[in-house]
């Protein structure tokens, strides 16, 4: 008889992780900072579809991006709508402004999201193909002052998980008006170093010339230090506008580094764009760029925040014109970084009171006392699906518990219950009904 293959168990997806208890810790503790600082500051929650027409993409993101090209989750429904994963956050929220009437509410809107984002992209250190991302976005305002908010919050909810030594790398990267002739002295840079420039980078010269400013491979990076700055060719209102964000900065006490050839990788971004690194990943920049394929994908600099000024984006869609900015935060990468410093992630209350039981009438007694305990706001440990009295002990014992309830049959008839004094060994009888005054009596005591 032919033998029987053993079926394989099947594994999640290339790129794609279980997020367990350890992890989700520390992502609470991100969130519930990132949440109650943008409430402060005005912000209002906002739920996008993980699903999305394809096209709100592929126009603003831009037809060269990497994102596009590459990275896209696309599919056909039966009725041959194509839609698509969302790779970024952005461009959802603006089409929700436009299509749940927001421009009619006081302007700016604030709006912040978190949730799962989907790329096609080799999984690496801090990057999976579903990420999670905090986010947040100003719409319907063009003040420099929305520009400077958006970092600082950045900055704050980095600094209030408990990161150090935090740095904003800041450009601009004008607008329409002046952007036009820088990308012609780009072109006309790159044109002359043509053959040592990388595969991608020869392709996307034509199309997109800011891209090989974003380039990581080693031969594009040494060449970038020699190209024309934007930061030169800026309009008179562009250079106004960048000049107010950084005295907003200034004022706020927020480090930043001028950083003269930082571009985002959308099509959408204009005026104002930035990144937040820790200042030992800005030290470590020029080592990393002469190391070898290998060592850079273990060790490059990583962006903890990102993000800029996108006024152009509802035209880009086919809205009227409409002056945002907004950023997000890689919420896989800020657990990653918090681990290796060392920062703690959210604690959760202990279970100073163990609940214990012994045989069937007690186990069903149990069953309700764990509720009113719950009530009392009082955190109990249990192991119900147990019966050894030992094996409970010792459980008690592992997690630090200092009282253990102990139900037995006689108790859960009399109405009874057993507090043992793990510290002291010694136990006492007493009611059910005075068992809430006592824990807590207890406890307040420690």
């Amino acid at each position: 008889m032919p033998k029987k293959h053993k079926k394989e168990m099947i594994q999640s997806p290339k790129g794609m992780h279980d997020m367990l208890f350890g992890d989700i810790r520390y992502l609470e503790k991100i969130l519930e900072r990132a949440r109650e600082i943008s409430e402060f500051y005005g912000f209002l929650p906002i739920r996008t579809p993980h699903l999305e027409q394809a096209e709100l993409f592929l126009r603003p993101l831009g037809e060269t991006s990497e994102v596009v090209e590459k990275e896209m989750y696309t599919l056909r429904t039966k009725g041959g709508d194509l839609l698509a994963l969302r790779p970024e956050g952005t461009a959802p929220v603006a089409r929700a402004y436009f299509e749940n009437g927001m421009i009619s509410l006081p302007q700016p809107v604030k709006l912040y999201y978190e949730g799962s984002f989907f790329r096609h992209e080799k999984p690496q250190r801090g990057r999976f193909r579903e990420f999670r991302q905090f986010g947040l976005e100003i719409l319907g305002g063009d003040d420099p002052v929305l520009d400077a908010l958006i970092i600082k919050i950045c900055f704050l909810i980095l600094k209030e998980v408990g990161f150090k030594n935090i740095m904003v790398n800041i450009n601009s990267i004008g607008d329409k008006e002046c952007r036009p002739a820088y990308k012609k002295e780009l072109v006309n840079y790159y044109r002359k170093k043509f053959n040592y420039l990388c595969k991608d980078c020869k392709r996307k010269l034509k199309d997109n010339p800011l891209r090989l400013l974003d380039c990581k491979e080693p031969g594009c990076v040494e060449l970038k230090a020699q190209a024309p700055q934007m930061i030169e060719h800026l309009c008179d209102a562009c250079k106004t506008h960048f000049k107010s964000v950084l005295e907003f900065l200034d004022e706020g006490q927020i480090p930043y580094l001028l950083d003269n050839y930082l571009v985002r990788g959308f099509d959408y971004y204009g005026r104002t764009v930035f990144e937040i690194f820790l200042e030992e990943e800005n030290k470590k920049k020029e080592a990393d760029n002469k190391k070898t394929d290998a060592d850079a994908e273990n060790s490059a600099k990583i962006a903890l925040a990102g993000g800029g000024r996108y006024d152009e984006l509802a035209t880009i869609l086919g809205a009227k014109s409409l002056p945002a900015v907004g950023a997000s935060l890689g919420l896989e990468r800020l657990i990653h970084e918090m681990k290796r410093l060392g920062i703690a992630p959210k604690s959760h209350p202990e279970n100073k009171v163990f609940l214990i039981h012994i045989g069937p009438a007690a186990k069903k007694r149990s069953f309700n006392l764990m509720e009113e305990l719950r009530k009392e706001g009082i955190p109990v440990g249990e192991s119900i699906s147990r019966d050894n009295l030992k094996n409970q002990l010792n459980i008690a014992a592992k997690t630090g518990a200092k009282l253990a309830l102990i139900l037995g049959q006689k108790e859960a008839m009399d109405g009874t219950i057993l507090i043992r004094y793990m510290d002291e060994g010694a136990q006492e009888s007493i009611l059910q009904t005075k068992l809430v005054e006592k824990i807590k009596a207890h406890l307040k005591k420690k």
